[in-house]
C-alpha cells in the first residue's frame, strides 16, 4: 500500500467520528468525510453492490481525486469502506479521476479510471489523461503495472489527449471487453470513442461511436452506453450547453437512444433528450442488477453552485436516490429502485380530496418521506389555474413544486429555501397531460427534493440547505383542484 493511500484511510477513519449521523441524508449516499462528486465503479460484486465516488477526503471542497467506496445490500442503506485508490503513481500523480468496475472471470474486481498528471506546454499547465486499470478483492486494489492502458497513441486522429476520460466499460457476449470514454476533437467538440479489448488490459480504438458536431453543448463527460429493452441508449453529461426547450444552460445531461449493432459497434440515433430536468443532477452512471434491471445513480448537484454552503457540514456532495430505467414510447423513464418500499413508514392515505386555495393535511409532514399525488380539476372539465406543493416549510422557508395544467409545465422553485445567494433557483419541464390530470411523486430526503412526474417520464432533482426544523407540506390550487395522495416516512 502506497503512503499516499495509507494516509488517506488514516484520516478518513479519524475524521468520520466528528460527524453526526442526523446530519446526513437518509437514502441518499453521502461521503464518509469530505467532498464527492461523479459516481464511479457503480457494480455487483461478492453480492453485495459497490459504490466508489470521486472524493477529496481532506476537505469539503475538490481537490485531488481518490475512490471512495461504499458497499450496499439494497442500494439505499451503504456501508462505507476504506477509501480504495489515491493519486501515488506518476501516471495519476494530478488525480484518479471517474471510471467503472466489473467482474474478471476469475473472480477479482477490476476498476478502470482515468490517471492524470501534469504537463508543462508553451499555454501553460495542462492534464494528459490516460485510462488505467486497478485490481482487487473487494476492499484493496492493487494497480497494473502496465499501465496506463490507453493513451495518446491510441487516439483517433485531431483528437485531444487533454479531454480524455471516463470510461464505462462492459463485457460483451463474445467473451471480450469494450469502454466508451469521453473525448474532444481539437476545436473542443465532444465525442465518444469506443474501445475493444481481448483481456481488459490490452486496449485498442475501434472508432468514434458518436460525435457531437457541435449539438449538444461541448465537451461530453461520463459516457455510459448500454442496450434496454431493445434500444442501444447513451448517457452523457455535456458541458457548455445552450438552454433550449429540452435542455438547460451549463454542464446539463443528455440521452441518445437508437438502434445498435453489436456485430459492427454500429449506432444509429432516433432520438434525444435530457436525462433530468430540475437543478442538481450530472455525470450518472448505470450497472446490470443480478435481476436483470438497469440501475442508474448520479451526483445530485450542480457544479455552478456546489461552492455555496448554508451550513459548515463536514461533508459535501451526495448522489441521487438509484432509479429503475426502462424504455417506454421511444423515451427514458426512471423511477426509484423498488428496495425503497422496505423503508416504508406508516402509511397516511386521503382520497378525492377538492379544494381551492391553501390546504393542509394532518399527518402529512416531514423532511424524510415518499410521496405520491394524483392531481386532476375538481370541477368536470373547468381546470384548476395553478397548483403548488410546499415542502421543507416553516413560517418563512419552503420549496415549492408548481404544476400549470394550461401550459403543461412542472416547475421546481428553491429562492425561500434559506439560501442568502443570487444562484439558480427555478427550473421546469414541458411534461404530458389530459385534462390537468398528472401524477407527481416526490422523495424528500433532508437535503434533497425528487420529483417523478406520470410514473418517471420526467424527472427534476434538486438540493436545498433548509434547516431540518422546517418540516411542513400544504397544498395550494388556484381554482378547483382534487387530488389523491399517499405519504410514507422513510426509515433507516
Amino acid at each position: 500500500m502506497s503512503q499516499a493511500l495509507s494516509e488517506a484511510r488514516k484520516y478518513e477513519e479519524e475524521a468520520e467520528s466528528t460527524v453526526d449521523g442526523a446530519e446526513r441524508p437518509g437514502v441518499h449516499f453521502s461521503p464518509r468525510i469530505g467532498w464527492l462528486n461523479d459516481p464511479n465503479g457503480f457494480s455487483f460484486y461478492n453480492g453485495e453492490y459497490h459504490l466508489f465516488y470521486q472524493y477529496h477526503p481532506y476537505s469539503t471542497y475538490w481537490g485531488p481525486m481518490h475512490w471512495g467506496h461504499a458497499v450496499s445490500k439494497d442500494l439505499l442503506q451503504w456501508r462505507h469502506l476504506p477509501v480504495a485508490i489515491a493519486p501515488d503513481s506518476d501516471y495519476d500523480r494530478a488525480g484518479c479521476f471517474s471510471g467503472s468496475a466489473l467482474t474478471l472471470p476469475d473472480g477479482r474486481h477490476l476498476l478502470l479510471y482515468t490517471g492524470v498528471r501534469k504537463e508543462e506546454t508553451a499555454h501553460g499547465t495542462k492534464d494528459i489523461q490516460t485510462q488505467c486499470v486497478a485490481i482487487g478483492d473487494g476492499i484493496d486494489y492493487e494497480k497494473y503495472a502496465g499501465n496506463p492502458v490507453a493513451e495518446e497513441g491510441s487516439l483517433p486522429e485531431g483528437a485531444s489527449r487533454y479531454d480524455f476520460r471516463d470510461p464505462k466499460i462492459w463485457r460483451k457476449a463474445d467473451g471480450s471487453y469494450c469502454f466508451v470514454a469521453g473525448n474532444a476533437t481539437a476545436d473542443g467538440d465532444g465525442q465518444v470513442l469506443l474501445y475493444r479489448s481481448e483481456d481488459a488490459m490490452q486496449w485498442e480504438l475501434v472508432k468514434v461511436l458518436v460525435a457531437n458536431h457541435m449539438r449538444f453543448g461541448m465537451m461530453w463527460e461520463c459516457p455510459d452506453f448500454f442496450v434496454l429493452d431493445g434500444k442501444g441508449v447513451l448517457l452523457a453529461s455535456p458541458t457548455e450547453m445552450i438552454a433550449g426547450e429540452e435542455y438547460h444552460s451549463g454542464n446539463g445531461t443528455l440521452c441518445l437512444i437508437g438502434s445498435y449493432d453489436e456485430e459492427t459497434d454500429t449506432f444509429e440515433e432516433e432520438s434525444d433528450q435530457a436525462i433530468d430536468y430540475g437543478i442538481d443532477f450530472y455525470a450518472p452512471q448505470t450497472l446490470l442488477a443480478p435481476d436483470g434491471r438497469r440501475i442508474m445513480i448520479g451526483w445530485m448537484q450542480n457544479w455552478d453552485t456546489c461552492n455555496v454552503r448554508q451550513t459548515p457540514l463536514p461533508w459535501f456532495g451526495q448522489m441521487s436516490i438509484p432509479r429503475e430505467l426502462s424504455i417506454q414510447n421511444g423515451r427514458l423513464y426512471q423511477r426509484p429502485v423498488r428496495e425503497l418500499a422496505a423503508l416504508h413508514g406508516a402509511e397516511v392515505k386521503y382520497e378525492n380530496v377538492v379544494f381551492s386555495g391553501e390546504k393542509k393535511l394532518d399527518g402529512i409532514e416531514g423532511r424524510k418521506v415518499d410521496i405520491e399525488l394524483s392531481l386532476r380539476p375538481g370541477s368536470g372539465q373547468e381546470l384548476y389555474r395553478k397548483f403548488v406543493l410546499r415542502v421543507a416549510q416553516d413560517d418563512v422557508h419552503h420549496t415549492d413544486i408548481h404544476f400549470m395544467p394550461y401550459d403543461s409545465v412542472v416547475e421546481v422553485d428553491r429562492e425561500a429555501s434559506g439560501s442568502r445567494r443570487a444562484i439558480l433557483h427555478r427550473r421546469s419541464a414541458h411534461v404530458r397531460s389530459e385534462r390537468g390530470s398528472v401524477k407527481l411523486r416526490v422523495i424528500l430526503d433532508s437535503f434533497s427534493v425528487e420529483i417523478f412526474v406520470n410514473d418517471g417520464e420526467h424527472v427534476l432533482s434538486l438540493t436545498i440547505y433548509t434547516d431540518m426544523s422546517a418540516d411542513g407540506i400544504s397544498f395550494y390550487a388556484d381554482g378547483l383542484a382534487a387530488m389523491d395522495i399517499v405519504k410514507h416516512d422513510i426509515q433507516m
